[in-house]
């Protein structure tokens, strides 16, 4: 048996000055993406891992009775072997616990050959219309997209209790809604022991908020800023001051807010994002977006689009206006990767935020203003 230990999530242990984030959004995913019929389904969540694997604890995926499927626990290797799994879960309607251990040589046991050298225990349980899991996975998406914290609890191995995922509001024992609320109060995920009153295992997720991107400006080039942010399924709001290019249409999936750039922090709670990025092109718009930025003081990234001239410009327009954006600005904006055309740039702004969200900083170039 795979003896999952606590795991803390990136955002865990991020610095405390930064809001708790969520960079696996597998939840996202399954509840964008999921048919809105009510065929039947299976939820597979990882709960234990060990050794090299491709996803850990709290990822998701959902297997379809026609063997389609949302999402990956591997690179490809145990989908296929999860799928029949599923199609037993279906059969019986029971939820049941598998493991795949791939650290032998040959894969011996299973057969895959995977030589992934991990190991990993996944919970499969029906997910339809009406079951527990597609009431706690719901409603666990409605705290996070409000940008409230959350977690869900997977029982994968009791004698008493009915295997499955189980939110905030569900019948459990209550040294399990203690030990939900403590992952919450901590902003750690964590495998959880327990008598209910037999011995019980579990996993427990802390779920924070999925990023929310701020992108200030939506002219052309912010359409795949955008695109890329919302693939990854971060929320992401728009505020552009010209009526043309403040079109929902344009930006799918995203918020989009048609406002003056000196009246942002009347039409968004600026605290409530994770990053922002100043693209506006118009540089009276775009000293206004960093003025409002600097009040706030919030987020603790913002990045500007720009060459290093245009952004001392923009420190001379702004005065001592702008120190509040010490320490937080990025200009200019993205990662150094050669990028010439506005997907390639929107690629290198949208993996330097994912790489701050992460905690780790591989083009620390903060610069002053």
């Amino acid at each position: 048996m795979i003896m999952g230990e606590a795991v803390r999530t990136a955002e865990s242990a991020r610095p405390a000055s930064r809001h708790r984030v969520r960079l696996d959004t597998s939840l996202e995913l399954l509840l964008e993406r999921a048919p809105a019929d009510s065929s039947p389904r299976v939820l597979a969540t990882v709960v234990a891992t060990a050794g090299s694997t491709y996803r850990k604890p709290g990822a998701r995926m959902l297997i379809m009775a026609d063997g389609s499927h949302l999402g990956l626990l591997s690179g490809g290797c145990l989908e296929a072997d999860l799928r029949l799994h599923a199609q037993s879960v279906l059969d019986s309607g029971a939820a049941r616990a598998v493991e795949y251990d791939m650290r032998g040589p040959d894969d011996i046991l299973f057969g895959i050959g995977a030589g992934c050298e991990g190991a990993m225990r996944v919970m499969l349980e029906p997910a339809g219309a009406g079951s527990l899991a597609a009431a706690a996975l719901a409603a666990a998406g409605r705290a996070t997209r409000a940008g409230h914290e959350s977690w869900l609890l997977t029982v994968h191995d009791s004698a008493d209790l009915a295997l499955g995922t189980y939110g905030a509001g569900d019948a459990l024992p209550a040294v399990a809604i203690r030990a939900a609320q403590q992952a919450l109060a901590d902003g750690a995920s964590r495998a959880f022991e327990f008598d209910a009153p037999g011995r019980s295992r579990s996993y427990i997720q802390f779920l924070a908020p999925a990023p929310h991107l701020l992108i200030c400006g939506g002219g052309p080039d912010a359409q795949p800023v955008a695109a890329a942010a919302r693939a990854l399924r971060w929320r992401v709001t728009v505020v552009e001051h010209r009526p043309a290019f403040a079109v929902a249409a344009r930006f799918p999936g995203a918020q989009v807010l048609l406002a003056d750039a000196a009246a942002l922090q009347s039409v968004i709670a600026v605290d409530s994002c994770h990053a922002a990025v100043v693209m506006s092109h118009h540089l009276a718009s775009d000293a206004a977006y960093l003025r409002a930025l600097s009040v706030a003081g919030a987020p603790d990234y913002v990045g500007l689009l720009g060459p290093s001239s245009r952004r001392a410009r923009l420190a001379d327009e702004l005065g001592a206006a702008g120190a509040g954006l010490h320490g937080r600005l990025r200009g200019p904006v993205g990662m150094d990767l050669g990028a010439v055309t506005p997907e390639g740039i929107a690629l290198a702004i949208v993996s330097q935020i994912h790489a701050w969200l992460a905690g780790r900083d591989p083009d620390p170039r903060f610069a002053p203003i």
